[in-house]
């Protein structure tokens, strides 16, 4: 079974991706910012970390910066969903290292499709 971390600070955005994602057959974590992410991928390999950008704490670019420095986590694809549509914001996920960035509103059906296409 894949597994996905949800990193959002969004209750009503978590819950919809929790329960669609597991409904597609995957092993879901959550975490309310980039932080309790961080803890949470100490004991926990994800095949996807799905991170909201804007969080207290640590937000979604800066918790990135911090997965790409651990070796065990290299393996794991990154998908931005994000409210933050400018190019320079895209720009700067990519080249951070995600694997797709994807912005709010969204489609869940697409948001799957997208992802179980990352994993293929």
């Amino acid at each position: 079974m894949k597994k996905i971390v949800i990193v959002d600070d969004e209750p009503n955005i978590v819950m919809t991706l929790e329960y669609a994602f597991r409904k597609a057959g995957f092993d879901v974590y959550i975490a309310r910012d980039g932080q309790e992410a961080l803890d949470l991928l100490v004991n926990t390999i994800p095949d996807v970390i799905m991170l909201d950008i804007m969080m207290p704490q640590l937000d979604g670019f800066a918790t990135l910066q911090q997965i790409r420095l651990h070796e065990q986590l290299n393996t794991c694809k990154v998908v931005f969903l994000t409210a933050k549509n400018k190019a320079t914001d895209i720009q700067k996920g990519l080249d951070l290292g995600a694997d797709l960035y994807l912005t709010k509103p969204f489609s869940i059906k697409k948001v799957i499709e997208q992802v179980q296409e990352l994993l293929a």
